[in-house]
């Protein structure tokens, strides 16, 4: 069984007992998350697809860790003008467990 779940503007193929990085959510560690845009639910070959989501349906979560992620370099060049520019960025993340996948 696995499900189509959308977070922080980007969608994951989930499944349960899956360790997934998303995007950052106000929540402590060892908290319950529980996500309730489900966009697509399959059981073998029973599917269910969302208008745009599936009503009623619900994945469960356990947050594992919070953390950032590998540095993005960033560097800006105009040739022949002596302009550089060096930038760098960190990107925080949530650590979830994927618990449950209700419908």
């Amino acid at each position: 069984m696995y499900a189509v779940i959308k977070t922080g503007g980007k969608q994951y193929q989930v499944a349960v007992g899956e360790k997934l990085k998303i995007e950052q959510i106000p929540d402590s560690l060892g908290s319950t998350v529980t996500l309730s845009e489900v966009l697509f639910i399959a059981d073998g070959e029973k599917v269910v697809i969302g208008t745009p989501t599936v009503v009623g349906a619900t994945v469960t979560a356990s947050v594992v860790s919070l953390g950032r992620h590998k540095k993005v370099r960033i560097f800006k060049m105009r040739r022949r003008k002596h302009y550089q520019k060096h930038q760098g960025h960190r990107q925080n993340y949530t650590e979830i467990q994927i618990d449950a996948i209700n419908q």
